[in-house]
């Protein structure tokens, strides 16, 4: 579906100012709906928000739909009177710029279990009957996550499909005595899932009042070692014997990496999923769509056809591609759940069949500026080309920033982008890049903050097909400056991308 003209901010509530060494969800979260209020943006597209595990990347999570704990804020924990002000007195010194996060679990773990014993003997009346209330409205998800995790942490963070093979394979005895021997973790991981969307609902209506819609993000793939997986292996490619993944996603060779992208998740049994008429796939966008206004489909192009590597392959070179059921998977969903807020990642290996996909349902595809000049002017990046039903980036979360795209480009390519523009600004080559974004003619622009502050390649989020230093950069506190607010603001509405009144 198309959407108005309108411009956001790309931003990870992980890259929030905090004094408990990682962005949460208090009061430096409703600082920056602030700041996009006060900037005219309409959007606030963040990553996906499940709990993460080694690697910390928000595209592997424990959970297609559980909430990451990390980001519940201890002071919000203090304001409920689960946390005192002696337990929020001795916190560390951590990074301004980036997320340790086995510090950061170090602190806030033990924080987040005392908050959990004091709601178990103190919860009011009320309180309970909240908790009770959520419990039961989300246990088609809830009661296998919370089991999956408990059991995670008896076996010292071992996949599930080492764990011993009554209870990786989910027999009924097993589940009812290791329900009954974990019942303590258990309700601590139902009680964080509560506070986690609890804090994350007062915050989402904040936005609503500020005029800001979320912008959230489905990846297409779970991680192999999730609750999903687990507890529903039937609708993945796993080996019944070994419990690993038979068939592997990624992709091929691309603008990233010489050997493709090997992400080692096991890709969907899409026969199994379709006889029930693609029901749990339902119930995931369903459920996102309770705590997001809009989804970005992470991987669109594996709706049409995916990347699928054998088992036991080290790298992604030697995969095939397989058809998969995309206009009956949205059909379908439109026809449960009604027109959906969709936007679609387009990026990538893209084929006739995919654009046939993604523009039978009218979702706006993705356009990234950062891959606009390093070939003639046929490059579809390239702003002349642009529908107006697409979103254009400077770069997304796996680009480069701007400023360090810029300096790390050929004598040729820098001269290509200088050509383009016609001129640059004294205010910097990101700026200019904003302002080719914002002046377009797609329905929405979005922009990383890195960009909007300036910074070069130390603030990048993510350089794909690494393992380490991802997923850590955080903004000062007094980064969103008078100067930056300004300037954001008069660009978006010069452009045309305010709300109008």
């Amino acid at each position: 579906m198309p959407f108005p003209r309108s411009s956001g901010i790309l931003l990870h509530p992980t890259c929030f100012p905090s004094r408990f060494g990682v962005g949460d969800l208090g009061i430096e979260a409703y600082q920056f709906i602030d700041f996009l209020r006060d900037t005219a943006q309409q959007y606030w597209q963040v990553l996906p928000l499940g709990p993460t595990g080694y690697g910390n990347s928000p595209y592997m999570s424990y959970s297609a739909i559980a909430g990451n704990h990390l980001l519940i804020s201890p002071e919000k924990l203090q304001d409920q009177g689960l946390l005192t002000d002696e337990d929020l007195a001795n916190i560390p010194e951590f990074p301004v710029d980036r997320v340790d996060f086995g510090a950061v679990i170090e602190t806030k773990i033990p924080l987040l279990q005392k908050a959990c014993e004091n709601f178990k003997h103190k919860a009011t009346p009320v309180q309970q009957k909240e908790f009770e209330g959520f419990c039961q409205s989300t246990a088609h998800w809830l009661d296998d996550y919370a089991l999956f995790m408990a059991l995670g942490d008896a076996h010292q963070g071992a996949g599930w499909h080492t764990w011993e093979p009554e209870i990786a394979k989910r027999k009924p005895e097993a589940l009812e005595q290791w329900g009954l021997h974990l019942s303590d973790e258990i309700f601590s991981q139902k009680f964080l899932q509560f506070e986690f969307f609890r804090q994350w609902t007062e915050l989402k209506s904040y936005a609503k009042l500020a005029g800001v819609q979320i912008i959230g993000d489905i990846p297409i793939y779970v991680a192999h070692n999730s609750a999903e997986v687990w507890s529903h292996p039937e609708i993945f490619c796993i080996d019944e014997e070994t419990g690993q993944a038979s068939l592997m996603a990624g992709v091929p060779p691309d603008y990233f990496s010489a050997t493709g992208q090997l992400w080692g998740n096991p890709v969907y049994n899409w026969e199994q999923l379709q006889q029930d008429n693609f029901k749990w796939w339902v119930q995931r966008f369903k459920s996102l769509l309770d705590y997001v206004d809009l989804i970005r489909i992470d991987h669109f192009r594996g709706f049409e056809s995916y990347w699928a590597v054998k088992q036991g392959e080290t790298t992604a070179l030697n995969g095939e591609w397989i058809k998969a059921p995309g206009e009956a998977f949205f059909k379908a969903l439109n026809e449960q759940l009604g027109v959906l807020p969709i936007l679609a990642e387009d990026l990538g290996v893209i084929t006739p069949e995919v654009e046939e996909l993604r523009d039978k349902f009218e979702f706006p595809g993705m356009k990234i500026l950062h891959f606009a000049f390093g070939s003639d002017e046929d490059n579809i990046y390239l702003p002349f080309h642009y529908p107006r039903n697409c979103l254009v980036y400077t770069g997304t979360h796996d680009n480069d920033t701007t400023v360090g795209w810029f300096n790390q480009l050929s004598d040729q390519e820098r001269e290509s982008v200088l050509s383009y523009l016609g001129c640059t600004s004294a205010d910097g080559i990101h700026w200019d890049l904003i302002r080719l974004a914002l002046s377009s003619v797609a329905n929405q622009a979005l922009i990383p903050l890195q960009d909007v502050l300036g910074l070069d390649s130390n603030a990048r989020m993510n350089l794909p097909s690494t393992g380490d230093g991802n997923w850590e950069w955080r903004y000062r506190a007094d980064a969103l400056t008078d100067e930056v607010r300004s300037r954001l603001k008069n660009m978006t509405v010069n452009f045309g991308r305010a709300p109008k009144k």
